[in-house]
């Protein structure tokens, strides 16, 4: 008996000694990793004012504004990209910043790629701005242009930081910057925020100030009146409804204002842990990620004719129901580009688990159409090629440009009959002279088509032009190592028949550790068991790691969370919407005449332009205008439009009604009313 007690005392002077050895060494490591931390940071090293000076003093150095081809642009991450207001040929990528793991590389480059010739471009300027990421940027709408707000810029350790708060216009036929210095007050400094256009109005919501110790989430809403150099801060009736602050949503224009959808915050919230042994439970308070999924319209009324041009003017917010066919499960960094009356959604990263070993999340590659009108999400797959097309359907174009081609080469095939002084009959068989554009496009090496999506990923950038999505770029995070996608893709929205790689590069090798926060796992519940001699009685703020912010410093500067385990269930992102569900599915009847599967926007009209210009008639007396005011060829431009958008409105379930004739072996439904060229009789059927 005696022998047992001494052996267990000896046991447990043994474990206590164990445990005392394992807390010195884990105080070790903490120390060693603090002074690490210390002398990485560059908080004392570096000024950032003298930096971005000597960038300014660098951009001084070019005389004129200059444009040179080039290699595709490096990898970046948070960078923007748009469609050329001006050329239907050309996109403009601007900023961004690289984290290779060690040291941050911020950009303030400006490229162009021509469509038509599959080419790069560096612009260089005296005047462009300072280097910057998280920036904002939109076109001019009825003014033209493009206009730029904001953004932020760290030294390459990411120990001190800037928000920058400048506005700047650029013409993207000249290629230059003109930085705006507008009368009154102007919007605060800021990353993370969304701009829209409204008729001769820039709009600015949103976004994120960031210091060392918190992040600020912004609510407030800017509009720039581009006549008046001017802008203006409205701020709505205190009853009405309103966006919450966030950064990272979706902000379309719309023919009333603006709509706002989704986004990214962080919360206050208190969470209970487990039962202290002096009695009652621990309770701590953090900053929880939270992914918004409410919607709103922003309406503007323009001021009244006779009021003074300066006066700003009327907005209201209006909460919508809840969008149906979200996506599912809800998603951060997921970016939306705007497309004939619709945001096309792609990517995003759901984080499912947290623990002391980090978060596991899941990335998606998966492409969705939100009918802003209808309110309802519809997933977009890729489909093999229609083989039973029509041969007016078979070139290699697509989107209006394809059938604008197609009405040029007519119309030159025409001119060139009239010009020999052969009838219009024989114009088809005349030979045209192509532009060069146009050989040069057609000389241009086969670019692979993948039937798949690009891989996983959140926050890419996307744009359209020509019904062509672009998805540039992106991040990838597998453990500590963080990948930016080197690469570039484009996808015809009215086809879905592939992808296609315009180039792509493998990411650069990732210089930080894979294990720079792992703790150790030693003596864990040991641990536990110091932290119940804790008192419990104060509660204090804990900034829990953020998901995936657009501050790259955020998510490499990991908070100290070693007590995250006392939490008895503590969700890693929170999912926000107090809307109604609309359960509302199908399209409204609206009489309208309504496509049929595999029928091309050209095929759409000639079946029923001449119900379109009836509707069209009908709408302009309406409105009190006389139908003789137009002539022809304008009635059938308005027409055509209307049926246009009709086209794209059912685009989502005319593509299923497809898909479902192909795999029941149906081709393409002709009635025997629209085969003109039927006129044998049942004869010809056979």
């Amino acid at each position: 008996m005696a022998k047992d007690k001494k052996s267990k005392s000896e046991g447990k002077k043994a474990k206590l000694a164990e445990k005392k050895q394992k807390q010195e060494k884990k105080g070790e490591k903490k120390e060693k990793a603090k002074n690490s931390k210390a002398n990485d940071s560059d908080t004392e090293d570096v000024d950032l004012d003298a930096v971005l000076a000597e960038y300014a003093k660098k951009q001084e150095q070019f005389l004129k504004v200059s444009e040179a081809p080039c290699d595709p642009p490096k990898p970046r991450a948070s960078s923007t990209i748009i469609a050329s207001p001006s050329n239907e040929n050309e996109l403009f990528l601007f900023g961004g910043e690289y984290f290779n793991g060690a040291l941050a590389t911020f950009f303030n480059d400006l490229y162009v790629y021509l469509i038509n010739r599959d080419e790069w471009h560096l612009v260089t300027s005296p005047n462009t701005p300072l280097p910057r990421s998280g920036h904002a940027w939109c076109r001019g709408g009825n003014t033209g242009g493009i206009y730029l707000h904001g953004g932020e810029f760290s030294s390459p350790k990411q120990g001190t930081f800037y928000h920058y708060n400048d506005f700047w216009h650029l013409d993207p036929s000249t290629r230059e910057w003109t930085r705006i210095e507008s009368k009154g007050k102007t919007p605060p400094a800021r990353s993370g925020h969304r701009m829209t256009y409204f008729k001769t109005y820039i709009i600015l919501f949103g976004g994120f100030q960031d210091t060392s110790q918190a992040t600020k989430y912004l609510a407030d809403l800017w509009i720039y009146d581009i006549k008046e150099n001017l802008w203006h801060n409205p701020v709505p009736p205190l009853a009405t409804q309103k966006p919450d602050a966030r950064s990272s949503f979706s902000f379309l224009p719309h023919e009333l204002g603006a709509v706002l959808y989704g986004g990214y915050s962080r919360i206050k919230a208190t969470v209970t842990g487990r039962q202290m042994k002096g009695g009652g439970q621990a309770q701590r308070n953090i900053l929880k990620p939270m992914i918004h999924q409410d919607c709103f319209y922003l309406h503007i009324i323009q001021p009244i004719i006779n009021t003074p041009p300066t006066s700003p003017p009327t907005v209201r917010w209006e909460r919508r129901k809840k969008p149906a066919n979200l996506p599912n499960p809800p998603r951060a960094g997921a970016t939306m580009t705007h497309h004939k009356g619709r945001g096309i959604l792609f990517g995003g990263v759901h984080d499912v688990e947290e623990s002391e070993e980090g978060i596991d999340s899941e990335f998606f590659n998966a492409l969705f159409a939100w009918n802003i009108e209808r309110n309802r999400y519809f997933p977009l797959t890729l489909r093999k090629a229609h083989t039973n097309q029509k041969k007016s359907q078979g070139n290699g174009r697509g989107g209006r440009r394809g059938r604008g081609e197609a009405n040029e080469d007519e119309l030159l095939r025409n001119l060139a009959a009239l010009e020999t002084g052969k009838s219009l009959v024989d114009a088809d068989n005349m030979k045209i002279d192509k532009l060069k554009d146009d050989e040069d496009e057609q000389n241009l090496p086969v670019k692979e088509v993948l039937m798949e999506f690009p891989h996983p990923r959140f926050n890419a950038q996307l744009t359209v032009q020509n019904d062509i999505l672009y998805i540039y770029g992106g991040t990838l995070e597998k453990g500590d190592r963080e990948y930016t996608f080197d690469e570039m893709y484009a996808i015809d929205l009215g086809k879905l028949d592939g992808v296609k790689q315009i180039f792509r590069r493998e990411p650069e090798n990732w210089l930080g550790s894979d294990d720079e926060d792992s703790e150790d796992e030693d003596g864990s519940e040991d641990d536990d068991d110091d932290e119940d001699e804790d008192e419990g009685g104060d509660t204090q703020m804990i900034d829990e790691k953020p998901l995936h912010t657009e501050s790259k410093r955020k998510t490499k500067m990991k908070s100290n969370l070693s007590a995250v385990d006392e939490v008895s269930e503590v969700a890693p992102e929170t999912t926000f919407d107090d809307t109604p569900d609309d359960s509302a599915s199908s399209a409204p009847d609206d009489n309208l005449p309504y496509p049929r599967p595999f029928e091309s926007r050209r095929d759409f009209f000639q079946r029923t332009g001449n119900e379109w210009q009836e509707l069209l008639m009908t709408s302009l007396r309406w409105q009190g205008i006389q139908s003789d005011s137009l002539d022809v060829k304008e009635i059938k431009t308005r027409a055509f439009k209307m049926s246009e958008e009709k086209w794209w409105d059912t685009r989502e379930e005319i593509t299923a009604l497809e898909d479902e004739q192909d795999a029941a072996g149906i081709g393409e439904v002709v009635t025997l009313a629209d085969r003109t060229e039927a006129s044998g009789g049942v004869g010809r059927r056979r």
